[in-house]
């Protein structure tokens, strides 16, 4: 492979903004894997944000590549799966497996798509350099012909219609809204665009906590906890961005509310080494009493937490501390306060060719 841009190349960034800002190029922001692809002929590439290798986990898109891109060029986007009217996370993380047979299988069950965004390079020109607005237009002009797999990401000028983007399709798998000035080159690892994404409040119980690496008296993340329409106290994130001052606070606070797993809800509890999370289901390794990274307490406080959107039964992102919530009760702490999604509009309304 020899082309203007080689990997690995960190992707462009975005900082996150409270509201639309005016006078950018917007686009909808996609639940995917960040990627960026190299295509020299019949070599292609696909790398990740952290410069990663992710080309053999989609075989099917090294095909397509081949197929529908330009014989030499580089291009930014989000690897996808859709499935019905929508985007599929889950799905899309099930694609990231060891196993050569189980990855191909999975090319054929879920297939992904690639939703791009930005050219970096095209033939023997380098792209960088150029203004955002400059790439954008060498960007539609090579991808008018593209798809199945590869698809041209909609943007518009207009903010009444990125609102309307920001509202309407976060149901189909748009996650907020990404604001690029228009005369930026390309600044890979640089967070010089913005992202508007949606955030919303839960009330949570607090389960537990694991403590801090540094000090065994400090708190390193809470474990917070909804109930479902059972009564079962189910594991849905963690909080734990606090100052040290804080961290040491809480633990002393948190001492009273410790409890033996015998007589917590989360008794089936297991942790893998790596997990964030206590997942249920796995062979529980609390018997031998000495696995400290969970420590479990009586659920009897509250937390107001702040989160973006939910990846199944659980928050998609660490959730961020808002405030305690005294006057609640613990039982009160359900998934039916959570505000879903709008599903009204379907992928294929902003992407045609993609979903159904």
């Amino acid at each position: 492979m020899k082309l203007p841009v080689m990997p690995p190349v960190r992707p462009m960034l975005a900082k996150p903004i409270k509201d639309i800002p005016a006078g950018a190029s917007y686009e909808p922001k996609w639940d995917g894997f960040r990627s960026i692809c190299f295509r020299d002929g019949d070599d292609v590439e696909f790398g990740s944000r952290n410069e990663r290798p992710m080309t053999r986990y989609f075989p099917e898109l090294v095909v397509a590549a081949v197929a529908e891109l330009p014989t030499r060029c580089v291009i930014d986007g989000e690897i996808v799966v859709a499935v019905g009217d929508g985007l599929d996370f889950e799905a899309l993380q099930q694609r990231v497996h060891p196993a050569d047979s189980r990855v191909q299988m999975l090319a054929k069950k879920t297939p992904a798509a690639f939703i791009a965004f930005d050219l970096l390079a095209l033939g023997d020109d380098d792209y960088t350099n150029r203004p955002f607005v400059e790439r954008r237009a060498a960007l539609v002009d090579v991808l008018t012909d593209a798809g199945p797999s590869f698809h041209l990401t909609p943007a518009t000028a207009d903010v009444a219609t990125a609102r309307h983007w920001f509202s309407d399709f976060e149901g189909a798998g748009s996650d907020g809204i990404i604001a690029k000035p228009l005369d930026i080159p390309y600044l890979p690892d640089k967070r010089v665009m913005f992202k508007i994404k949606h955030e919303r409040t839960a009330d949570c119980v607090v389960a537990g906590y694991r403590p801090h690496k540094t000090d065994k008296n400090a708190i390193g993340s809470l474990l917070l906890g909804l109930y479902t329409g059972e009564g079962i106290l189910a594991s849905v994130g963690v909080i734990g961005a606090f100052p040290m001052a804080r961290r040491r606070s809480l633990f002393e606070e948190f001492q009273p509310l410790v409890t033996d797993i015998e007589e917590h809800p989360w008794n089936w509890a297991a942790h893998e080494a790596g997990e964030r999370t206590p997942r249920k289901n796995e062979g529980s390794r609390w018997n031998a009493g000495k696995d400290l990274s969970f420590v479990p307490l009586k659920p009897e406080r509250v937390v107001e937490v702040r989160y973006d959107y939910m990846e199944g039964a659980r928050f998609r992102h660490v959730a961020q501390f808002s405030r305690w919530r005294p006057d609640r009760e613990p039982a009160s702490c359900t998934y039916d306060q959570l505000e879903q999604p709008t599903s009204g509009s379907r992928l294929a309304d902003i992407v045609p060719g993609l979903g159904q």
